[in-house]
């Protein structure tokens, strides 16, 4: 299995605050990776870290061989990184056909209908939504949307920063199935920062731990959710 993307030793800042401190990891072609770790641990910093925005003032970022780092968001776009973002930010006065025309800016000319096709059979609520506003939809709807309009990219790596973040349970759930299938079916790279430890870490290939900017820990799934430190820290008290 070859190295789709690969962090090493990564620095990003906030001002004067150290949010990532020599992050190294790495994702291969056709994995779900997982990233866990508590709330401000620098999570969604990494992902916004390998998309260009903000720069890692220390360390390089490489994708397909190349390096990346300090290139512009939309030139990391264009070489196949999507991100569906935490709290979902769907365009909510707009439809969801506009929304997922939005994720297609990007894509090969001439391939809109058949993407769109394969969002609406991962997500056939959207399809039963299409000419909503967007914004007037449930919060697991609109994390279809999300999902579905970074997808239209064609990305060769789905970025999925807290994709059951306030979602009930049985979304949560047909959520995760969906994110599966995409792998399998797709054979879709997938980077996923989550906190639902559990359902991230029987999902995942293979899974890291982040603590205060660091990586503490990695392993496959299976062996980070058997962890006695892992499931002491991340899954003690329930799923």
């Amino acid at each position: 299995m070859s190295t789709l993307l690969k962090v090493q030793g990564v620095h990003t800042f906030y001002g004067s605050i150290e949010a990532l401190k020599g992050v190294d990891l790495e994702v291969g072609t056709g994995e779900i990776v997982t990233l866990i770790g508590a709330n401000g641990a620098g999570k969604s910093t990494l992902l916004m870290t390998i998309c260009g925005n903000p720069h890692p003032r220390g360390g390089r970022i490489y994708f397909e061989g190349e390096d990346i780092t300090g290139r512009p968001t939309y030139e990391i776009i264009r070489r196949g990184i999507a991100q569906s973002p935490e709290g979902r930010r769907i365009f909510p006065r707009m439809t969801v056909l506009e929304n997922l025309q939005m994720g297609s800016i990007t894509a090969r000319p001439g391939s809109f209908d058949t993407e769109l096709e394969r969002v609406l059979t991962l997500f056939p609520r959207l399809k039963e939504r299409i000419g909503q506003r967007a914004g007037t939809m449930s919060g697991g709807e609109q994390q279809m949307l999300a999902i579905g309009r970074a997808l239209m990219s064609q990305p060769k790596m789905l970025l999925l920063d807290e994709p059951s973040l306030g979602l009930a349970p049985l979304v949560v759930k047909q959520i995760f199935e969906v994110v599966k299938e995409i792998n399998r079916e797709q054979k879709m790279t997938i980077f996923m920062v989550e906190q639902n430890a559990y359902h991230a870490l029987k999902l995942a290939h293979r899974a890291y731990v982040m603590v205060t900017g660091r990586i503490t820990m990695s392993g496959t799934g299976a062996q980070l959710l058997a962890d006695p430190e892992v499931r002491a820290a991340y899954l003690e008290g329930g799923h």
